[in-house]
């Protein structure tokens, strides 16, 4: 068996050169901070790219507290310090409202709509998990309203945000709440939910949270190993479907996957994608050639961390299954 300093060699070797600049993974996780530095406003928060007019992409257009739950996540699976952990904390406990919800000023996702609540606060009881703090009320009520009448209309990407939003406040999802959610996840022969990787990996996230194998599972993972491109990713759709398709499929893979020859080839495969879309202001973008994005950084970071390529902080946070979407979840080997 290869070494891991073999493999990480050879990984080096194969990545592309586009930006002349070092593949070292150490280099790669400075400048990354480094653009984090440079996105911190003076409230906390984080802009989602370095230009002041830059709108963001994704999770970062859709509510303005993605980028800075996703600056707190990288910070903390690094070991990073924060520009100002206090103001970042008063930020996010100032954005809740007296019913326990989370709430959205910049974006496109209405605050009062039952995606828009369910969104923001898990996004920011996650943070705030991560930076070792309660929300000042109880944000389950919120989950709790959402699932008597509107959680049908959720997207098929939001299955895992529930027992998510439940764990990061010290309880496990109740039982009716898993029967609802469970009943939406219906898979087909091959695994897959809906044809898509997306609403695939949050099934896969949400038994992993909840402690249950996952249903389907070998053929769950034959399908997305048999995805993948030839240039390592799964970019199988256009970009507005599938810009997280790569971090999703990474975390079946390694998930399901194991430390079989395949899986370790398909993560070294989606590592040295994930560096082509890296930018020379240290962030990532979505897509090689798309600008830098506070979303895009988490999830390129997160499938470098799963791929072995970027090396997390030791020890690892509490609870580090809780940050982000899953790229700290331990593995059985």
């Amino acid at each position: 068996m290869r070494t891991t300093a073999a493999l990480l060699a050879a990984l080096v070797a194969t990545l592309p050169a586009p930006a002349q600049e070092s593949a070292e993974p150490g280099y790669i996780a400075s400048t990354l901070r480094g653009f984090f530095a440079n996105t911190a406003r003076p409230d906390g928060s984080f802009r989602p790219g370095i230009d002041p007019a830059y709108e963001g992409m994704s999770d970062s257009a859709f509510s303005d507290l993605a980028p800075v739950a996703y600056a707190v996540v990288l910070h903390k699976t690094f070991g990073w310090k924060l520009p100002d952990e206090a103001k970042t904390r008063e930020f996010l406990l100032g954005r809740q409202r007296d019913d326990g919800s989370f709430f959205n000023v910049a974006g496109t996702v209405g605050p009062d709509s039952a995606a828009g609540r369910a969104y923001n606060t898990t996004m920011a009881v996650m943070a705030l998990k991560a930076l070792n703090t309660k929300p000042r009320r109880d944000p389950l009520p919120v989950f709790d309203a959402v699932l008597k009448t509107d959680y049908k209309e959720l997207p098929a990407y939001m299955t895992s945000f529930f027992p998510l939003a439940y764990l990061a406040s010290g309880k496990a999802i109740p039982p009716e709440a898993d029967r609802k959610i469970k009943a939406l996840m219906e898979q087909d022969a091959d695994g897959y939910l809906h044809d898509h990787v997306a609403a695939t990996f949050h099934a896969a996230h949400y038994y992993r949270l909840i402690g249950e194998p996952v249903p389907r599972g070998e053929a769950m993972l034959a399908r997305v190993l048999r995805d993948q491109k030839p240039d390592g990713s799964w970019m199988l759709n256009p970009p507005a479907r599938d810009r997280h398709a790569t971090f999703d499929a990474v975390f079946v893979v390694r998930q399901l996957g194991g430390n079989r020859p395949a899986a370790r080839e398909a993560l070294r495969k989606a590592a040295s994608w994930s560096l082509t879309c890296r930018n020379r202001d240290g962030g990532f973008g979505h897509y090689p050639g798309s600008p830098s994005d506070a979303d895009a950084c988490f999830f390129h970071a997160g499938t470098l961390v799963m791929a072995g390529y970027l090396k997390p902080v030791e020890p690892l946070p509490p609870d580090a299954r809780l940050l982000g979407w899953g790229h700290l979840f331990p593995v059985s080997e």
